[in-house]
């Protein structure tokens, strides 16, 4: 079983003025198809042929013989979740859940705003903010590269890139203003709310 660079869920100018269909043509097109493509070509003969998108990145996070494996397992799986989290009109109001869950978790949606965007903005390089869900709580972190909470047994329920690939079009280097818009004009927060349980 190969796999396969999934459609956006969207137009590849839906997301603009926040994220150009420039962005997204390079982007999804180009970026994403790489890390398809050589992840298809590293997995053949690999004893991880076969297995789903999840077990690789976790059983190659844990053998650095197959470091290329994992980053571009890391990176696909990450990229499927990134351009599920967005949408046309997205931020706004957040469903009751979600928001309930984000109050308890995090003192209020803000706290829990300026933690996610802090932590994408602190990323040294190239590498990721995330909400995920760890022990049934509620949890902002960030990774380096290709790594993801799954490596460390959360479930990540919103990520955000913060490689310069996905902003530079746009924003050049004020990747804060890129975190600023895409938490208040582009999450999907019905879809975040539905990888709760």
């Amino acid at each position: 079983m190969s796999f396969e660079l999934p459609s956006l869920p969207y137009a590849n100018d839906a997301l603009a003025p926040y994220m150009s269909a420039e962005t997204l043509d390079f982007h999804h097109g180009k970026h994403h198809q790489t890390y398809v493509t050589n992840l298809n070509n590293l997995l053949k003969d690999n004893e991880l042929q076969g297995a789903s998108l999840e077990e690789i990145v976790v059983k190659s996070s844990k053998d650095t013989s197959m470091a290329g494996i994992f980053n571009n397992a890391g990176q696909h799986w990450n990229h499927i979740l990134f351009w599920q989290c967005m949408k046309p009109n997205g931020g706004g109001s957040i469903p009751s859940e979600l928001e309930a869950r984000l109050n308890s978790d995090f003192g209020s949606v803000d706290q829990f705003k300026e933690a996610f965007i802090q932590a994408g903005t602190t990323q040294f390089g190239s590498g990721w903010c995330w909400l995920s869900v760890s022990n049934g709580k509620l949890v902002v972190t960030k990774t380096a590269n290709a790594a993801n909470p799954l490596i460390e047994n959360m479930k990540p329920i919103l990520g955000c890139d913060v490689w310069e690939h996905s902003y530079y079009i746009d924003y050049k280097n004020r990747r804060p203003e890129y975190l600023n818009n895409f938490v208040e004009k582009l999450i999907n927060w019905e879809y975040v709310e539905s990888l709760l349980d």
